[in-house]
């Protein structure tokens, strides 16, 4: 090699390493760029519950009384929505009760009993008992007085008053489409730091889901969501086996949470799979599992 051969190999050198430190200055390994705010989960919750109410603002009589799913209309489906609240009141309260009740049976009643009242009546309701929840939440605070989380028994769930409020966000997203669809409204997405906290929930819990779901094995998860409020996760999923399969998956993060809300199938993604397609599917249809309905 000749000297301004090995300069330039030099310099290039040189040059990659300037700009990886540079790099890493910007942005550390796996966070989006542009970052997002951090937010606490209840306002996560206040965010969706003021997007919640603003839907329901907008529409008119016949929508209120278009089917959306489980047998209710749009009113019912929002006395469902009252119910879920007023069940998050009592676990909030200590009430062993709603502990391990049934996340839709529960509400039924509330569902039921909007029958033949006012949609601004059935609208009111919701919004008080949404206000509800977020006063009871704000004045458990962050920990017990020993320094534990508080944690709160409810539907199936035990977990701390802020991951709750996360779910009861990812709920309302949720549930705000299924009537947007409906009432052939387009969909909405949540602003990035809302679907930021909603996208990591649903990333950590996939190995909840893949035990629910049954799947067999063990598998590493290269998770990256793409677009405001995504990231990037490395998840163990299954028993914990010498020589675990490694997969990667690319997708967008407002698809892959309503995934996680079992309103799209893998098929439905744009999906980028490195490694064992059919366990990244597997994986990918078992996130579903965490939907409550």
């Amino acid at each position: 090699m000749t000297g301004a051969g090995q300069d330039q190999a030099a310099l290039a050198l040189g040059l990659r390493e300037r700009v990886m430190a540079a790099s890493l200055r910007a942005r550390d390994a796996g966070r989006p760029v542009p970052d997002v705010p951090e937010l606490s989960g209840a306002e996560a919750f206040s965010r969706a519950a003021d997007a919640f109410y603003r839907l329901l603002c907008a529409l008119d009589e016949r929508d209120w009384a278009r089917p959306t799913l489980r047998g209710l209309n749009v009113q019912g489906l929002v006395g469902h929505l009252i119910g879920v609240e007023e069940d998050i009141h009592r676990g909030l309260a200590g009430d062993a009760g709603v502990a391990d009740a049934s996340h839709v049976e529960s509400t039924q009643t509330a569902a039921l009993r909007q029958a033949g009242r006012s949609p601004a009546a059935t609208r009111a309701e919701w919004r008080q008992a949404a206000d509800r929840t977020l006063e009871l939440a704000r004045a458990a605070g962050p920990a017990t007085p020993d320094g534990d989380c508080y944690r709160i028994a409810v539907h199936g769930m035990r977990l701390p008053v802020q991951t709750l409020l996360v779910v009861r966000a990812f709920e309302l997203w949720i549930h705000e489409n299924d009537i947007r669809g409906a009432a052939d409204l387009p969909p909405s997405v949540p602003d990035a730091p809302v679907l930021r906290l909603m996208s990591d929930l649903a990333a950590r819990l996939l190995p909840v889901a893949a035990a629910r779901a049954g799947l067999a094995g063990s598998l590493n998860v290269h998770l990256v969501l793409t677009g405001p409020g995504g990231g990037t996760w490395d998840i163990a999923v299954g028993s914990d086996e010498p020589d675990p399969a490694a997969v990667s998956i690319v997708t967008d993060v407002a698809g892959f949470c309503r995934l996680a809300g079992n309103r799209a199938t893998p098929a439905d993604l744009d999906l980028h799979i490195t490694g064992d397609a059919g366990l990244a599917v597997g994986v990918l249809t078992a996130a579903s599992t965490l939907a409550l309905d």
